[in-house]
């Protein structure tokens, strides 16, 4: 699902458990920052899936180097990503950036950092508030 904030695209994503568990077990060497140091997220989101529950992530959907936006192309080994062993993540089809399905970019793709991750939180288990936090709802 994509919803706007601020003027800009925020991709709400339900991840299917093997998303997740191919998220998590992720070969780290392939990305640039796997630990999320460059402050894309709010301080609360940690964690190689950088969301507050694991199944759902939540992303601005501009790409980091000259904000085009990306593709979601979750599959595995899809066609048209540039690399192999594709984990299933996000295209940047503008110059071929590529994130994983948390949104960390790949090494040696022009987009310096990971896809950012808005404020939010949940207000039920079926609604998300974009741009608030849990402290300050």
């Amino acid at each position: 699902m994509t919803v706007e904030w601020r003027g800009k695209p925020v991709w709400i994503v339900n991840r299917t458990p093997e998303m997740v568990e191919r998220t998590e077990s992720f070969d780290v060497e392939r990305l640039a920052d796997p630990n999320s140091e460059v402050p894309q997220q709010p301080a609360y989101i940690e964690g190689p899936l950088r969301s507050i529950r694991p199944e759902i992530g939540v992303l601005i959907g501009i790409c980091t180097h000259l904000g085009c936006s990306p593709l979601f192309k979750p599959e595995p080994d899809a066609e048209g990503v540039g690399t192999d062993n594709w984990p299933g993540g996000y295209f940047c089809p503008c110059h071929g950036s590529r994130f994983d399905l948390a949104g960390r970019v790949f090494r040696n793709v022009p987009a310096p950092t990971n896809l950012e991750v808005p404020p939010y939180r949940f207000e039920t288990d079926e609604i998300i508030v974009v741009g608030e936090d849990e402290e300050t709802a």
